[in-house]
Formats: structure tokens, C-alpha cells, sequence
């Protein structure tokens, strides 16, 4: 039979018990959840909420630019012209993906930020009627 290990300080409570009752799991889940931020009113700035979308729409523009430089580098060049015309293209179609999603993602956010103002006006008018 197995004897588990005593603590350094004598006591029968082994450290994951301790670690058990000393830890503040219930109100640390409760602050970072995610669905805090419906309940809290602070305003965002516009750079704070389209900030990944438009992050993604410049590399993705960048990464296009790029493809386009190396395609046409194997139009004008003729050393390394295979290795052009292999990367040109792949550079050429991960910068549009990038671009596109970024383009996508713009109105769905727009969505969203427009159906959680109609979700906090519907919650303060039920507030309102149902708390006489």
C-alpha cells in the first residue's frame, strides 16, 4: 500500500487539497467569462473594435501586392523563372483569402455590435416594465 507524501509543514492535508480550498475558482470564472461584456455598458472606440479586421485586410493586401510583384518578375526575368512562377501565384492567393475574410469579417462585426445595442435596449425596457 502507498503512503502519500507529507507536506513540509507536518499537517495530513495533501497539496492539492489545499491548493482545492484555498483557490477562488468560482469567482475567477465568473470574472472572466465572456459574456461579461454584454452585461457592462463601456463604450468601445472604433480602432478597438475593427482593429483584427483591418489588420488582416493590410497584410492580406500587402501579401497580394507581393504575388503580384513576383508573377510579374518571371515576365521579366529569366533566372529562377520556375521558382517565380510557383511562389508569384501561391503569394497571390493567400493575399486575397486574407483580404477577403478581413472584407467579410467588417459587416459581421457590424452585425453584431448592431443586434447587442437591440439587446441592451430590449433588456433595459424589460428592466423598466418588470421591476415596478
Amino acid at each position: 500500500m502507498e503512503i502519500p507524501p507529507r507536506s513540509p509543514d507536518g499537517s495530513e492535508k495533501s497539496p492539492q487539497s489545499k491548493e482545492l480550498v484555498t483557490s477562488h475558482t468560482g469567482s475567477t470564472l465568473c470574472m472572466s467569462s465572456r459574456s461579461e461584456s454584454v452585461w457592462t455598458s463601456a463604450s468601445r472606440s472604433k480602432w478597438e473594435i475593427y482593429h483584427k479586421p483591418v489588420i488582416v485586410v493590410s497584410v492580406g493586401a500587402a501579401i497580394f501586392l507581393f504575388g503580384m510583384v513576383i508573377t510579374s518578375l518571371s515576365c521579366f526575368l529569366t533566372k529562377n523563372k520556375k521558382v517565380y512562377k510557383m511562389c508569384g501565384p501561391a503569394f497571390l492567393s493567400l493575399g486575397l483569402m486574407l483580404l477577403v475574410c478581413g472584407l467579410v469579417w467588417i459587416p459581421i462585426i457590424r452585425k453584431k455590435q448592431k443586434q447587442r445595442q437591440k439587446s441592451q435596449f430590449l433588456q433595459s425596457l424589460k428592466s423598466f416594465f418588470f421591476n415596478r
